[in-house]
C-alpha cells in the first residue's frame, strides 16, 4: 500500500524501522499527514533510503535536494566530498525529488566511490524543493546543516568558510549563515526576476538579507525542526530564523554558470510565486509568539 508523502504544513511522523535517522532503511511517512498533506495513490517511485554509514557520528550534514540531476550528482558529490573531508566529521543527504531520470542511481554509484558518507532519500512523489530539504533535515544526524542546490551553480569550497563563520561566532544567538551571490552567472532574465523579488520581499520583510534565494548557506538543525512549514520555505529561510529571535549573517560567495542538466524554475515559479508568498510570511511573523524561558522547580 503507498503511503503519504508529506507536501506543506504537518509533516507527520518519519517510520523508519529503526527508531529513527540511525537505524532501518524504508523511509515511508504516514498515511493523513496533519494540515493538508498529499497522498500519492499510485505510487510509481520506490519507498528508498540508503542506510546511513556506520562511521562517526556526523558534526555536519549536507543536505542536497535533486530532481532530474543525474549529470551532477557525481561531480558535486566529489566537490562536497574534497571540501569537508578532513576538517568536519559529515554526512551526505541526497533528496530526489521523484526524478524521472537516473538521479538515484548516480547517487549509489558516487557513494560506491570512496565517499561512504553519502545517503539517499526518495521521495515517492514530487513535492517541491522545500519539501526535499525537509526530509533531509528531519532525517540529518548533524547537529548543523549544510545546504546547496543540485544543479552544481553553489560551490561546495564556500562550506569550510560558512561553518567556520557559524560555529566559532561570538554571538551565540547567530544560528543562520547564509551565500550571498554577489556575481550571479544566471541568464538576465533570473538576475531581473530574483533582484525584483529581494527587493520587494527586503521591503516587507525588513530580513536585512541581500540574496534570500541563495542555495547555499548553513544553520543549526535544532532551529529548523521548530520552524514552521510551507511550500516555498526554502526561500524565507532569513526571515523564519529571524522569527524564531535568532539572528542572521550574509557572507559573499561564489556562483557558476550551470552546465549540465535544465532549470526547474522560471518567471511564473521564481518571481510571482514568490511574492505572493510573502503575504502569508508576513502575516505568520505577525503572529509569532515569542520564546519564553522555562524553569524547572526540583
Amino acid at each position: 500500500m503507498c503511503k503519504a508523502v508529506f507536501h506543506g504544513v504537518g509533516l507527520g511522523s518519519v517510520l523508519d524501522g529503526g527508531g529513527g535517522p540511525r537505524g532501518g532503511r524504508v523511509f515511508i511517512l504516514p498515511d493523513g499527514p496533519a494540515g493538508g498533506g498529499r497522498t500519492n495513490h499510485n505510487c510509481r517511485f520506490p519507498q528508498v533510503s540508503t542506510p546511513p554509514s556506520q562511521a562517526t557520528q556526523p558534526d555536519v550534514s549536507v543536505v542536497i535536494p535533486v530532481c532530474n540531476e543525474d549529470e551532477n550528482v557525481l561531480p558535486l558529490a566529489q566537490e562536497i566530498h574534497a571540501a569537508l573531508a578532513g576538517k568536519y566529521a559529515f554526512e551526505q543527504i541526497f533528496v530526489d525529488d521523484g526524478s524521472t531520470d537516473r538521479t538515484g542511481e548516480m547517487v549509489l554509484a558516487a557513494r560506491q566511490q570512496g565517499m561512504p558518507e553519502i545517503r539517499l532519500l526518495q521521495h515517492l512523489v514530487r513535492s517541491g524543493q522545500s519539501a526535499a530539504v525537509a526530509t533531509g533535515v528531519r532525517q540529518a544526524r548533524g547537529r548543523w546543516i549544510a545546504t546547496l542546490d543540485g544543479d552544481g551553480q553553489n560551490d561546495p569550497a564556500d562550506f569550510p568558510r560558512l561553518l567556520e563563520a557559524l560555529l566559532h561566532a561570538p554571538n551565540p544567538k547567530l544560528k543562520l549563515v547564509m551565500g550571498n551571490r554577489t556575481t550571479r552567472r544566471d541568464t538576465w532574465l533570473r538576475r531581473a526576476s530574483s533582484r525584483v523579488a529581494n527587493g520587494v520581499r527586503g521591503w516587507i520583510l525588513k530580513d536585512g538579507t541581500p540574496d534570500t534565494g541563495c542555495g547555499i548557506k548553513v544553520f543549526e538543525r535544532d532551529v529548523f525542526m521548530h520552524m514552521p512549514r510551507f511550500r516555498n520555505m526554502h526561500r524565507f529561510m532569513p526571515a523564519l530564523f529571524q522569527r524564531e529571535g535568532f539572528d542572521v549573517i550574509s557572507l559573499p560567495v561564489n556562483h557558476r554558470e550551470r552546465t549540465r542538466g535544465t532549470s526547474k524554475y522560471g518567471l511564473n515559479n521564481r518571481l510571482w510565486v514568490g511574492i505572493v508568498d510573502l503575504f502569508g510570511l508576513s502575516w505568520l511573523i505577525r503572529r509569532a509568539s515569542p520564546r519564553v524561558g522555562i524553569r524547572e522547580e526540583r
